[in-house]
């Protein structure tokens, strides 16, 4: 009875717009892979357009992180980037609302030897993400291969919630709120494999500042104290759609040798450091849209967004 009331509130009209995008995932998620893409490259285009807001965080993001590129390349990576993100919105509901199974011949994953190790030596690990735009359909072609929890962020809109959450249950096994650092501890210890993507910013408090790409970055200390606090392995995945559209490479690095050393900021630098080398390439899937250099390191410098 109370899931049938809980239920029955979300058909308040102010939850209209959100069934209407829900089931146009379910519909984005069928379309045929060409149709998809040619979708997908609209959607970004249209954002590039006219959601300016986000193309100037785009813009000040690329221009700190890229000024060895001239001011042509860098608009171009602008706009590459919307396009991915549009693609990848596509992406996202693929992953969400279809069996990944159906995705397994578009697959290429190198490294798989060093999960393989972890497992066979009964440990759970903390498996580090990044925010490209693959990020939600790559974590349904990694569960083709290898069980894991994920941490996230919880949506706003509860109808969205309890979407999001029941595919990313159903694809990663268990979700976990960022803010449940024990129920990760806890997960890992008990031998679950745990993905986490550390590179936002989530304030002062919670971070030490670090170079990104040759910018002191707020960068979150929690990467470090839950490999301390679990003595899990701390392994870097990296996730691209091939440039033929069609196809993904999963690739495992090996699990980061003398992590956490206990230098806070020698840690968060070395992660930045491994996330960074992911992003080079291919710089344009990243998700570039997110003011990741919005903390400064200290409160009276000026601020790197007009937004």
């Amino acid at each position: 009875m109370s899931e049938q009331v809980s239920s029955s509130r979300f058909l308040h009209p102010r939850y209209w717009l959100t069934w209407v995008a829900i089931g146009t995932m379910h519909v984005g998620a069928w379309l045929p892979w060409r149709l998809k893409l040619w979708v997908g490259k609209l959607i970004g285009l249209a954002a590039w357009r006219f959601a300016k807001r986000r193309r100037r965080i785009a813009e000040t993001n690329i221009r700190l992180c890229f000024p060895e590129f001239d001011e042509t390349r860098q608009q171009r990576l602008v706009k590459d980037a919307f396009i991915a993100n549009g693609i990848g919105i596509l992406e996202t509901a693929t992953g969400w609302c279809r069996d990944p199974e159906h995705l397994r011949h578009r697959v290429v994953f190198e490294g798989q030897e060093y999960m393989a190790r972890v497992q066979a030596e009964g440990k759970g690990a903390l498996i580090i993400g990044i925010h490209f735009s693959t990020l939600d359909l790559g974590g349904a072609l990694h569960s083709l291969f290898f069980p894991a929890d994920v941490v996230y962020r919880p949506h706003d809109n509860a109808l969205f919630e309890r979407f999001m959450t029941r595919a990313r249950n159903r694809i990663f096994g268990t979700a976990i709120d960022r803010h449940d650092l024990r129920g990760v501890v806890r997960r890992i210890k008990t031998g679950h494999h745990v993905w986490y993507s550390p590179d936002q910013d989530f304030g002062r408090e919670a971070s030490v500042f670090a170079p990104f790409f040759g910018v002191e970055a707020a960068t979150i200390k929690l990467t470090a104290k839950i490999a301390r606090m679990t003595g899990a392995p701390v392994m870097p995945l990296i996730f691209h759609r091939n440039p033929d559209g069609y196809t993904y490479r999963l690739e495992y690095l090996p699990a980061l040798e003398d992590f956490p050393t206990g230098d806070e900021v020698a840690d968060a630098a070395r992660i930045n450091a491994v996330i960074e080398a992911a992003i080079r390439r291919h710089p344009e899937q990243y998700l570039w849209l997110h003011r990741r250099f919005k903390t400064r390191p200290n409160k009276s410098d000026p601020k790197l967004y007009d937004v």
